[in-house]
């Protein structure tokens, strides 16, 4: 019968992949695994780690595979219906926590909040705030809400596009956004995990600016007076951001850059 070393030998993964299937498989820890690598496996546990074998060697992103992605210290569950989070999108909701501070209750808009990370991040570290979360997808909608009930977050979700998703919410202090922002005929849409996620989340199917230049034009009426709209954006475009941002009467405009010093977020105060 088939052990964890027999067959993690005759596998292609590398090892650290092959890790985390297992877990997945078995339901047990790292720890386990290590102590117990000469153990005999039932064949269904070796027939479901080779499906997800096949399916990883065959490009689907790991965090589909296992059904999580850890994303602020939290994990949030996934499925090919959202975007997989990512560690430059924290950026987004560190730059809004700033923003937040010294703010008693606050309200917070996410717009196309894909599987919630946003949303709920801001929600549980400022759990003061009344947070809106909106999405054109309801596969993704209900994606979030399963988040927001297992991580104990209180999110508000609206379906519909950009702000169409509002109707009696206004008057918030903050407003935050990860929209698709890949020009259509950008060449990373047919690479690495990004083929498997969902188009729409992806790009505009456009220049890669009409959903950032939607949700800045439609943010003066939705905002607060000094309320602040921040929003993820691509390597390339903070400048264009900006441009945008002070034509719509935003103050103190400014691009911040990940961890990698690339402009990944831009935003600004609206007067």
């Amino acid at each position: 019968m088939d052990s964890l070393r027999s067959v993690s030998l005759g596998s292609r993964l590398p090892r650290l992949e092959r890790q985390m299937l297992w877990q997945h498989v078995l339901q047990v820890p790292r720890a386990w695994l290590i102590a117990h690598d000469t153990d005999a496996l039932a064949p269904a546990a070796v027939a479901s780690f080779r499906h997800l074998e096949d399916q990883r060697l065959a490009g689907t992103p790991m965090a589909y595979l296992l059904g999580y992605r850890e994303f602020m210290g939290h994990d949030f569950q996934v499925s090919p219906a959202v975007l997989i989070p990512r560690p430059e999108t924290e950026l987004l909701v560190e730059t809004g926590l700033d923003y937040l501070k010294g703010r008693a209750a606050p309200r917070v808009l996410d717009l196309g909040t894909g599987s919630g990370a946003i949303a709920i991040s801001l929600a549980l570290a400022c759990p003061g705030a009344t947070v809106v979360a909106t999405d054109l997808s309801y596969d993704a909608l209900s994606v979030a809400q399963g988040n927001a009930s297992r991580l104990g977050a209180r999110v508000e979700f609206s379906h519909g596009s950009w702000y169409h998703a509002l109707s009696d919410h206004k008057g918030f202090d903050l407003i935050v956004s990860n929209p698709p922002y890949i020009s259509a005929g950008d060449s990373h849409l047919t690479q690495g995990d990004v083929r498997f996620e969902p188009i729409t989340a992806l790009t505009d199917g456009s220049d890669g600016l009409s959903a950032l230049r939607a949700i800045i034009q439609g943010a003066s009426q939705w905002l607060v007076p000094q309320g602040a709209l921040f929003m993820e954006h691509g390597w390339d475009q903070a400048q264009a951001v900006r441009q945008l941002l002070h034509q719509a009467c935003f103050e103190q405009v400014a691009s911040l850059p990940d961890l990698a010093g690339i402009d990944r977020v831009t935003g600004g105060i609206y007067n």
